[in-house]
């Protein structure tokens, strides 16, 4: 067996393994074996079939499966301990096999080994944040009224005028040159697509029209997608929302006394949400500067467990819709590399501030008390939309009780760095935040992650997809 290293940063170890011959048969010869006890062949015990007969009425894959996973098993240990290295006992190796042929007596692999974490915080207390002002307009909490008005509005046909932004519109496209009847989709006036928007503005009831329209790539049908077609629209209907009277029988209704009460009521309710954004903003910023002040080496496996996760994730959820990566990137204003590259980003991100949560947890020996586990467990069910005993039944099931713990360490840590720096009020304007990766800010979180870290950041991240429940093994 031959091992060689490379150092790709201080924590992170690739080893290129490659071994002989002999121990090339060897680990075919054991995966041979472990097969054929699943073999049944008439005559013979499961396991004592002869080699020969085994060989041919299995998967040659399952083999080469087997083989590499002997391979890896029996070696990496070796490998590790020749180079005398010391790998992070919380994060898992990563392993690329890189050539196998059982013919030729070939075997390579490389491996990516995670070494502990190296901090050197800065100095944590006292860091200079600014928080913007709070006010709340009449404006807004108009705005919100009008929302729930909406809601709780009517559908009525317009007949007496054209089509405006926010009616509703039956529209049919059919086209040119296509056979049938064209294509009935119910959409919002204003929210589709620039030249369809356009062409529905001022359109009755039944009125049809012949149009250039340019479909945007993230189309709903593949076949039109980014594409520049002429096609007949026909307005089939249009109706718009008659919102609900504000008086005091609306009030009412939401649970309110009057509508002055309700005003009230909505006013609290938009200085609380802002109140919590500020919050989130002073807090980010005191992590981010910390990150940047901070030298902090992680491993690579860490933070690539991590966004992997996070892309598979949204590669799921685009095929679920028909579409692909390259789509969802576009939408996004990326190319596919751009996108991997920003999830990446913001993973090593998240693992960095979870390292250094855990540093200052550490430092200051803080503690978590089981009401605060509690708390911390009643919001997170809130994210999720489920019951706290069944969310921390899921926990439990995935082994991600440690998740809930992070966070709970997270809270205790932002907290106290909170109450230590130093907060400038200033104009909502004035303040901004820390800049952040070009890819959408979604939850990089990682369902069925095995590594302690990876949960960390995936709770620092505030995930708001459910976890998903472990199938039950055969």
């Amino acid at each position: 067996m031959t091992v060689t290293r490379e150092d790709l940063n201080p924590c992170t170890v690739r080893l290129n393994v490659s071994l002989d011959a002999p121990q090339v048969k060897e680990a075919f010869d054991k995966a041979l074996k472990e097969i054929s006890k699943k073999v049944r062949l008439p005559g013979f015990r499961p396991g004592h079939a002869p080699k020969s007969m085994v060989e041919k009425v299995i998967d040659p894959r399952e083999l080469y499966e087997v083989a590499a996973d002997q391979i890896v098993r029996s070696t990496f240990e070796k490998a590790v301990k020749e180079l005398g290295l010391e790998p992070d006992g919380g994060v898992r190796p990563s392993v690329e096999l890189k050539e196998l042929d059982k013919d030729k007596g070939v075997a390579e692999y490389t491996a990516k080994v995670p070494l502990p974490a190296k901090i050197e915080l800065a100095e944590y207390k006292g860091v200079e944040v600014e928080r913007p002002s709070i006010e709340v307009t009449d404006e807004e909490v108009a705005y919100q009224i009008d929302e729930l008005r909406k809601r709780r509005g009517t559908r009525e046909a317009v007949t007496d005028r054209g089509a405006v932004e926010g009616d509703i519109a039956v529209v049919n496209l059919k086209v040119e040159g296509d056979t049938g009847e064209g294509k009935n989709f119910m959409t919002v006036v204003g929210q589709t697509f620039e030249s369809l928007d356009k062409a529905l503005l001022g359109m009755s009831g039944e009125e049809m029209k012949s149009v250039e329209l340019d479909f945007p790539a993230n189309f709903q049908d593949p076949a039109l997608a980014g594409k520049s077609v002429k096609a007949q629209i026909t307005l089939n209907s249009v109706s718009a929302v008659q919102m609900a009277d504000l008086d005091e029988e609306f009030a009412k209704s939401l649970q309110t006394s009057s509508v002055d009460d309700l005003q009230a009521k909505m006013k609290q309710s938009i200085l609380d949400a802002k109140t919590n954004m500020a919050n989130d903003l002073v807090q980010d910023q005191i992590l981010e500067k910390l990150r940047a002040a901070s030298t902090i080496h992680v491993s690579d496996n860490m933070w690539e467990a991590l966004a992997n996760q996070r892309l598979r994730e949204i590669a799921q959820e685009q095929n679920e819709k028909g579409r692909t990566m390259e789509q969802y990137a576009e939408e996004n204003g990326m190319s596919l590399d751009q996108l991997v590259d920003a999830w990446h980003e913001q993973a090593k991100i998240h693992v960095e501030r979870a390292m250094i949560v855990r540093e200052i947890f550490a430092a200051e020996k803080l503690q978590i008390s089981n009401e605060e586990l509690n708390r911390e467990l009643f919001a997170m069910a809130g994210e999720f939309n489920l019951e706290p005993a069944q969310l921390l039944e899921i926990l439990r099931q995935n082994d991600t009780l440690v998740e809930l713990q992070f966070r709970a360490i997270s809270r205790k840590v932002t907290d106290f760095l909170v109450e230590n720096a130093k907060v400038t009020e200033v104009s909502g304007d004035a303040a901004a935040a820390p800049a952040k990766p070009a890819a959408k800010k979604k939850a990089a979180k990682a369902a069925d992650a095995e590594e302690a870290p990876a949960e960390e950041a995936a709770a620092e991240a505030k995930p708001k997809k459910a976890p998903a429940k472990k199938k039950k093994e055969d």
